[in-house]
């Protein structure tokens, strides 16, 4: 099967799961109604509302921001899934698969809700500072984040590989 199918594939999984799990946790589970849920003693499930992106950053409020939002992942989740309609590599079609799908969870968000449905709270208990918070994040998140590892991973280290096995031949 042509790599870009694959990536295809995966970013329409990526995208029915996060959505499917924001709307079994937004209407099903109701967690609004129920937060903070202590999973484990390190994450929580909680309800937050980002309007922006990564971290909050570039927070918009209004209508015209939120619009300026979606346009630009939109925008840039179109160029990505080029690259990975073209790419000949499974692994780079993977990578791309996974955060073309996630943006498209995220963007799909910021336009029926006006930002974007994070869940998941990673922490630790501390005696010196107390309670240590990271961001609060999503499955489409998640999967942003594995699609970048893999494409890291494959630009340094199966590269590298080839490279060397190149010089060395």
């Amino acid at each position: 099967m042509k790599p870009g199918i694959l990536g295809l594939i995966l970013a329409l999984v990526t995208l029915v799961a996060d959505q499917g799990h924001k709307h079994w946790m937004l209407y099903v589970y109701d967690i609004p109604a129920r937060e903070p849920v202590r999973v484990g003693p390190f994450l929580d499930l909680v309800m937050a509302w980002n309007p922006g992106i990564s971290y909050s950053l570039l927070s918009a409020e209004t209508p015209a921001g939120r619009w300026g939002l979606l346009t630009m992942a939109l925008v840039a989740t179109a160029a990505l899934g080029v690259w990975m309609w073209r790419t000949h590599q499974r692994m780079t079609a993977w990578g791309l698969g996974f955060i073309v799908g996630g943006a498209l969870g995220n963007a799909w968000d910021r336009f029926w809700h006006g930002a974007v449905a994070d869940f998941f709270l990673l922490h630790v208990d501390t005696q010196t500072w107390g309670r240590l918070n990271w961001y609060v994040f999503n499955i489409a998140d998640v999967a942003i984040v594995a699609g970048v590892a893999l494409l890291l991973y494959e630009s340094f280290l199966i590269k590298d590989a080839g490279q060397q096995a190149e010089k060395a031949g």
